[in-house]
């Protein structure tokens, strides 16, 4: 009885400690990732895949397009809204301290930038620091593009293909608003899974 009662502690203590390490490593991952991204919340998603996905191998490639699609159609910044989606999807309510290293770095620096904002205008250095980082972030930004649109094609459901054709076309040439092409395409989704579900029935 003694030695099931041990075995029973050791188990919770094992579940806490592990807990503890993903919620420690959400935090600090998301905080290292939010310090060093620059040019937007697109950015951070590519960070987000490489360090849960292709080194933590804590989400599949497929969820974290889904997470994706839930943080870019949601409210608010997305690389906020990715944050809390992969912290809630990895450990519950506890993983949304992932927003709290998320948002912290964003704070910091930008209230350092307000009081020397008028000396950072009108530094030639400072704006020639931006102009490169610009040319980084486009090339982050294609990487992002590839990895979700390569993930898409091996899907081999052609109609997401077509989808994503289709929304690129509307949204680079027609200048289309991006949110009627979210909306459309999630309207589009539900009555796709919906006759979906009524044929399996």
């Amino acid at each position: 009885m003694e030695a099931a009662e041990k075995i029973s502690v050791g188990v919770i203590k094992e579940k806490t400690k592990s807990k503890g390490y993903v919620l420690r490593k959400l935090f600090f991952a998301c905080l290292y990732l939010s310090t060093f991204t620059f040019g937007g919340g697109y950015v951070i998603v590519t960070l987000l895949k490489e360090k849960f996905v292709d080194h933590y191998h804590w989400i599949e490639e497929d969820e974290m397009l889904d997470l994706v699609a839930i943080a870019q159609s949601s409210p608010g910044p997305i690389a906020v809204n990715g944050a809390i989606v992969v912290g809630y999807k990895l450990a519950g309510i506890l993983g949304l301290v992932s927003v709290i290293g998320a948002i912290i770095p964003p704070m910091v620096i930008l209230s350092v930038i307000s009081v020397f904002y008028d000396a950072f205008c009108s530094n030639y250095y400072i704006a020639a620091l931006l102009k490169g980082m610009t040319a980084g972030v486009g090339a982050v930004i294609m990487s992002v593009v590839y990895d979700m649109g390569k993930n898409v094609v091996k899907s081999k459901d052609w109609v997401n293909v077509v989808i994503m054709i289709i929304s690129f076309c509307l949204s680079y040439f027609l200048n289309v608003n991006i949110i009627y092409i979210i909306l459309l395409v999630a309207v589009f989704g539900m009555v796709r899974t919906i006759v979906k579900g009524g044929r399996e029935k």
